[in-house]
This record gives C-alpha cells, structure tokens and sequence, in this order.
C-alpha cells in the first residue's frame, strides 16, 4: 500500500522488526511475555515503595516515578506491535501514528529528566550526607518531578505539533515497528527544516544535557569516595549507586548506540532492534536491577510476604 505524491495520508504500514514470517508466532510470544514482566516487575516496585514506610523517601519516591515511567514507555509500542505480529496486520491510523510519536518523545524525556533527578539524589547523599534531609526535601522531590513532566510535555507537544504541520509524504511504508519521530520526519515530501532543526537542538537539550548533568554529578561523587579511601566508604557508595548506574547504562547506552554510533548497512534493521533495547529491554530489566541489587528492597518484599503468609 504505497501513497505516492499524495497530500494526506489516512495510515501508516510499520514494517516491524527483522523477523521472518514463520517466526512471528515465537517472536510475538516473546515480547508479549517481555512487556507482561514489565509491567508486572514495575507495578511491584509501585506497590512495594506504596506499603513499606521505610522505602519513603526521595530516592525511592523518584524510583516509583521511574517505574511507572517504565510501564508507561514499554505500552507505547509493545502492545501494538505483538498485536500486529498476531493478526499479520502491519497498519496503523494516521491518529495513532501521532499518538505514538507523542507519547514515546514524552516518555523518552521524562525517564531522562528522572534519572538525572536520582543522581542529582545520590550526589547529595554522598557528597552531604549531613544535610541530605534538609537539602532533598519532600517540596524539592515534587518539584523536580513536576518540572520534568512540564518539560516533557512542551518538549513532546512542540514536535508533535510541527509533525502534523507535514502534510505530504513520499510513502506510508514506516521502515519501524513504531512511528518513530526522526524516521516519519525523513517519510515527509513537505519542507522539514524547522522539524529537524527542533529534534537537533531539543534533542541535544533534553538527553543530552541531562546525561551531562548525570556524569557531573558521579564525578562528585567519585571525588567524594577518594578523598575519603576506604573499603567501607567505596562499598556504600556501590550499593547506593550501583542501581542507577546500571539503569543510565542500558538507557544512555542504547540512545548513544542508535544516534551517535554511525551505521553504513541495513541501517532500518539496526534502529529497530537497538530501539527495542530502550523501549522494550531496559524497561524490564529495572525491576530485577533495582529488586536484586538493593537491600531495602528485597527486605521490603520479606515483609509483606511475611505479612500475607501471617493472615492466612
């Protein structure tokens, strides 16, 4: 179904992942069980920091914005695209299409925004640890979540609204499993100057700046750990930071990947599958690093074990 030279088109054909017709079953089967992890893991993460007293704090109360960030992020694309391996239809809406383009820029900004906020936690932490409860406060906490949900949703609305001001495409064909912005930018016959433009210099601000900040602060803290040298002090600061550390790593590691690491062949194929490491991997993945890698945690889900084995 191509739509060549028309001036609107009603939908979109996302050509998927790599994966042959006879392995769409398997595969589908795949991600449907990854996405019910993910959303099951960080719903535990919810709940858990929700019932346990001892888990309210800043760092725990960034991390319950983050998992819900998470669901949030993996339900962008994922249902859609086992539903499409499931019925062998590859069409979406052109509404659907802008929805996706929405919501993925606004979650992709708003995991960024948090994880800079849980450094910024762990720097204060470690770099004043006698001033942390005076320095995080409950009112500085839900400032920074309520400005990195306000930038992300000027950030996403501005490229959403210049997406629907391109009303030409060369094709409906979408070399993706989900409408991703850069790609349907590159679709579009119209003038796309001021769109790419806006994904240059709101890219580099919101993913870029952030990491900046992440680094700075881990800097610190690695100053911090030094001047200080001991065993106790550097295995503290691991299990404090290690969660996060592993977290920025699979997240900034992906993007760094698909935008920044220069691709000659089967460059579709190549964004697609480090995309789904972002949108799909990592998401499932924080609950285990955070549950399997953080004392507090795990004790916390002794506890209401313990409490529901006690009321039977």
């Amino acid at each position: 179904m191509r739509r060549r030279n028309e001036s609107t088109v009603s939908e979109f054909i996302l050509m998927g992942l790599p994966i042959r017709a006879e392995d769409q079953g398997l595969y589908s089967a795949l991600f449907l069980t990854m996405y019910l992890t993910t959303v099951l893991g960080n719903l535990l993460i919810i709940l858990l920091i929700r019932l346990d007293s001892h888990l309210h704090t800043p760092m725990y109360f960034f991390l319950s914005h983050l998992a819900f960030t998470d669901i949030s992020f993996s339900s962008v694309a994922s249902p859609k695209m086992v539903m499409n391996m499931l019925t062998q239809s590859q069409s979406i809406s052109y509404a659907g299409c802008i929805t996706q383009v929405y919501f993925f820029s606004f979650f992709v900004d708003l995991e960024s925004f948090l994880l800079t906020s849980m450094a910024y936690d762990r720097y204060v932490a470690i770099c004043y640890p006698l001033h942390y409860s005076q320095i995080m406060s409950e009112k500085l906490c839900v400032l920074l979540v309520v400005v990195s949900w306000a930038l992300s949703t000027g950030n996403s609305l501005v490229h959403t609204l210049l997406l629907t001001q391109l009303c030409r495409f060369r094709d409906n064909i979408v070399p993706h499993y989900f409408c991703d912005l850069s790609t349907m930018v590159k679709l579009s016959s119209s003038d796309t100057t001021i769109n790419k433009l806006a994904i240059l210099v709101l890219g580099n601000v919101i993913i870029t700046l952030p990491f900046i900040c992440i680094l700075v602060s881990y800097g610190h803290i690695g100053v911090t750990i030094l001047k200080t040298p001991s065993i106790n002090g550097i295995c503290k600061a691991f299990s404090t930071c290690g969660s996060h550390l592993c977290v920025v790593s699979l997240y900034y590691g992906s993007i760094i990947g698909l935008y920044f690491v220069p691709s000659s062949n089967n460059t579709n194929d190549k964004d697609a599958i480090v995309a789904m490491m972002y949108t799909a991997v990592t998401p499932m993945l924080n609950p285990f690093i955070y549950s399997l890698r953080n004392r507090d945690m795990k004790g916390a889900l002794r506890n209401i074990l313990s409490r529901i084995i006690c009321s039977q």
